[in-house]
């Protein structure tokens, strides 16, 4: 399945997929607005996490995980207004697809194991994206900024998953939800990759 529901690109309707006639800086405005979207999800489903961790050191993280993710939100809107661009709207990106199989989560510990998988897969992109041999080093930077960021997300959050599934006397359901999680992220996924990384390649 091509990412043939996507994204405004010029005043135009068109697919992430559908690449004619773009050139290699329309490709990372792209590539640029999928990053700033998931960005821009994963900060709201940390308001909702707020709402059911009460305790203060959990406020504290929440609160420096959110800084993380608008800014990361932000440095993706500056590199595509620094290439002359702005945020394309992006109806049916990662997130998007990714909630609409997963449902709603039911309880704080799988909310809290959504975000661990989104986050795994943020770091997977940020990686993939750095290895590439033609990235310039204004973005370079960027991912570098951001994957250091994520390193640190997924610590906190996966390890305050556990430990409130021992609390609630199943520790084994953390692991149940996070394969489960992870095996229909590689199923969404699937749908993104291949046009994904042709625009790397060609960017």
């Amino acid at each position: 399945m091509g990412l043939t529901n996507g994204l405004n690109v010029g005043g135009e309707e068109r697919g992430y997929g559908d690449r004619r006639g773009m050139t290699p800086v329309d490709k990372q405005i792209i590539i640029f607005s999928f990053y700033r979207d998931a960005e821009l999800r994963g900060a709201r489903l940390l308001f909702n996490i707020i709402n059911h961790l009460k305790d203060s050191d959990s406020q504290l993280k929440l609160s420096r995980h959110l800084a993380d993710e608008t800014r990361h939100a932000w440095l993706w809107t500056r590199r595509i207004a620094d290439l002359g661009g702005t945020p394309e709207f992006v109806p049916d990106g990662y997130q998007r697809r990714l909630g609409t199989r997963i449902g709603v989560p039911k309880g704080i510990v799988e909310i809290l194991g959504l975000t661990v998988v989104v986050e795994e897969r943020a770091q997977s992109r940020y990686m993939a994206h750095a290895a590439l041999p033609n990235v310039d080093e204004e973005t370079r930077e960027v991912l570098k900024l951001v994957t250091e960021d994520e390193t640190w997300h997924l610590s906190w959050i996966e390890k305050k998953m556990r430990e409130i599934a021992r609390e609630e006397g199943c520790a084994d359901k953390a692991d149940e939800i996070l394969e489960r999680y992870r095996r229909i992220d590689r199923e969404v996924y699937e749908t993104l990759a291949a046009d994904e990384a042709e625009l790397l390649r060609s960017a």
